[in-house]
């Protein structure tokens, strides 16, 4: 089946140029030049990948980037035109899995697309993999991960999670009492094509706690080890 990908860009230079690259790899590709068109077409075709730059006519690219990551798990690569970190910080406090400065190479554009089609393939692959099988979950306490569901539940009620959210939980869950540290949470939960800070990783435990910490200030499960990294406790 050939991956959709849709691309908000309101620049009709650079929209020509990135759907150019990608038709060119196999994709289809479908445009969006607002960001109220692009919650549209989101939600008509499912695309597999979100190309979104942040500054957007109606709606921008943050506010279109909170509201699809509430409806659906599909991946977000965000571009910004400026490198400050409160714009890549943003990005992904509202939900993007991934953000690339303008101006950009298209070799390195490609590769980002790539990274995270080849992320969804392998999670489906499994998701379809594990349906046949038994349920599969781990249980800490009230806490249990459902990995053939990909939820996680407190006391049997679900809990929202962005995709980068479970895999990071699942990924520190099952080194149950190991110390991790960033750069190896990095590689292992968003690749080593990744070349996000480690910043990324701090955001992301923030959020889980605040949604699997009976007291978030003071956690007990998601415990930090200083100048070392993290250690789940369950």
């Amino acid at each position: 089946m050939t991956e959709k990908v849709l691309v908000v860009e309101d620049e009709p230079s650079l929209q020509e140029t990135l759907a150019y690259n990608l038709s060119r790899q196999g994709y289809k590709v479908e445009i969006a030049a607002d960001g109220q068109t692009a919650l549209n077409m989101a939600r008509e075709i499912h695309p597999d990948l979100i190309v979104l730059d942040i500054m957007l006519p109606i709606l921008d690219g943050y506010e279109v980037c909170r509201i699809l990551r509430q409806e659906m798990n599909v991946p977000i690569l965000m571009l910004t035109a400026r490198d400050d970190e409160i714009d890549r910080v943003i990005g992904l406090e509202m939900g993007a899995d991934d953000y690339i400065t303008k101006p950009f190479s298209m070799r390195e554009f490609l590769a980002r697309v790539k990274a995270h089609l080849r992320r969804v393939r392998l999670i489906r692959e499994e998701v379809d993999s594990e349906t046949a099988l038994v349920r599969e979950t781990i249980r800490f306490g009230n806490l249990t991960l459902d990995l053939t569901r990909r939820e996680v539940l407190i006391d049997g009620k679900p809990i929202a999670m962005k995709p980068k959210e479970f895999d990071l939980l699942l990924y520190i869950a099952r080194h149950r009492g190991q110390v991790l540290s960033r750069q190896l949470i990095l590689e292992r939960v968003w690749g080593w094509e990744f070349i996000g800070g480690s910043r990324t990783v701090d955001v992301h435990i923030r959020w889980l706690r605040e949604k699997i910490e009976p007291d978030p200030q003071n956690p007990t499960r998601i415990i930090t080890v200083r100048s070392a990294g993290y250690r789940f406790e369950g």
